[in-house]
């Protein structure tokens, strides 16, 4: 236990404090019109730049990863700074991952096929070139009928090259064509419909402006102080404090900022059967410098639907909340840093060398895949490669008892 609660801490540092900087850059930027957009810590945003939140195709539906639990890029500031509100940046194309799903490619087909999928990524680039150009002026329908429709049958035509190529000398792939349709990238949407409608609008903003959870219960301090000071509850435990009645720390206000005294209920606990659980299922064993590798995180029991940002005020604001089959609600994190002494535990404050958040809108009491690309560690060295399950504000979801392990897993993958 003492080994678990070490471990927690070690990476609940990592949660806490990764992109501090960041997360009070941006509440100072989106406050004041004077500041200056920084860059964010390593980690932070997506390798390619645009936004932070980025999809990927996965299983038939579109995996959300939220870089550094929903940090700006210097892009992003600049643009809430210059319109006053969340930036949504030009709008490009997220297509299905066709390499991944390919059987294995015969030798004999390996040219034409390599050919096919480079067209594939230039008819991409070139639908973004022409959505940076005019598509996002022109509304939903032109971008559909000039951008979205064309570039579907030209993949499927090309797909369908793909397929021909390889069943010259092998079985033919089926249902390549579905994977023809592309959608808008959704960072934009998403920010404004995920963190900033219900999330930020609705629920974080209605609380930690006016006071709710932070300010009124924290202040109330009625019943929560008599237990506090005295009752202990019926318990008999001696009970230091249940609230921040008696605190001498500020109030959290949702920004990652520590020194301060969280008000906000732990919220909803399940049955122990129905606590979540996951597993990192697939990694490699060692890995190049700055080579791209993929870590498979399998989860049960985790509905992977709720993500407030914590760069946004989201960080510990919200109860942990369970759906109709008594599940918890919320996203899982993947955090990748290089150990530098396995003697000694790292530096708790350091930021990592991969962080991302992701949410889908799936996930539930059945075993559920989610592929997490990892476009490769710059240091040589062992990396230590973390998941674990968060709640809709960031914590690691409660259990029924204590002596339960929660929903993480821990890998170690040697980079050359």
């Amino acid at each position: 236990m003492l080994a678990v609660v070490g471990t927690l801490a070690v990476f609940g540092g990592i949660v806490a404090v990764t992109q501090i900087s960041s997360a009070q850059d941006r509440r100072t930027y989106t406050r004041t019109a004077s500041a200056s957009c920084l860059q964010p810590s390593p980690g932070a945003t997506s390798p390619t730049g645009q936004g932070s939140t980025t999809r990927t195709w996965q299983n038939g539906r579109w995996v959300r990863n939220h870089w550094g639990d929903g940090q700006m890029s210097v892009a992003e500031c600049q643009a809430v700074k210059a319109g006053g509100g969340a930036a949504a940046g030009p709008p490009t194309v997220a297509c299905p991952d066709v390499k991944g799903k390919l059987p294995q490619v015969p030798d004999q087909a390996r040219n034409e096929v390599d050919r096919n999928l480079a067209l594939l990524d230039a008819q991409i680039a070139e639908a973004n070139r022409r959505l940076a150009a005019d598509g996002g002026r022109n509304g939903q329908d032109f971008i559909n009928s000039t951008i979205l429709r064309p570039l579907a049958d030209k993949r499927k035509a090309t797909l369908n090259r793909i397929a021909t190529a390889i069943g010259r000398v092998a079985q033919r792939p089926q249902g390549l064509d579905q994977l023809a349709q592309c959608a808008l990238a959704d960072a934009g949407q998403n920010a404004g419909g995920n963190t900033g409608g219900q999330n930020g609008g609705g629920q974080n903003g209605g609380q930690n402006d006016n006071g709710g959870q932070n300010g009124g219960q924290t202040d109330n301090g009625g019943q929560n102080g008599g237990n506090n000071n005295g009752g202990d509850n019926g318990n008999g435990l001696g009970v230091l404090a249940k609230d921040c009645t008696n605190s001498k720390l500020q109030p959290h206000d949702g920004f990652q900022n520590g020194n301060r005294c969280v008000s906000t209920a732990f919220g909803e606990v399940g049955a122990a059967a129905n606590n979540p659980s996951l597993l990192i299922t697939q990694f490699p064993n060692q890995v190049n410098r700055n080579q791209p590798f993929t870590l498979r995180v399998t989860t049960k029991n985790l509905v992977r639907d709720r993500f407030l940002a914590a760069g946004q005020g989201g960080y510990y604001l919200e109860s942990s909340l369970l759906n109709d089959q008594g599940l918890v609600r919320g996203h899982f994190h993947t955090a990748c840093r290089m150990l530098n002494d396995t003697r000694q535990p790292p530096s708790p404050q350091d930021v990592p060398a991969f962080f991302v958040a992701t949410e889908d809108g799936r996930g539930g009491a059945q075993p559920d895949d989610v592929q997490i690309q990892i476009p490769g560690l710059p240091q040589s060295g062992l990396a230590q490669c973390a998941v674990w399950a968060g709640d809709g504000s960031h914590r690691i979801p409660m259990m029924e008892r204590a002596n339960q392990t929660p929903a993480f897993d821990v890998v170690r993958i040697e980079v050359n």
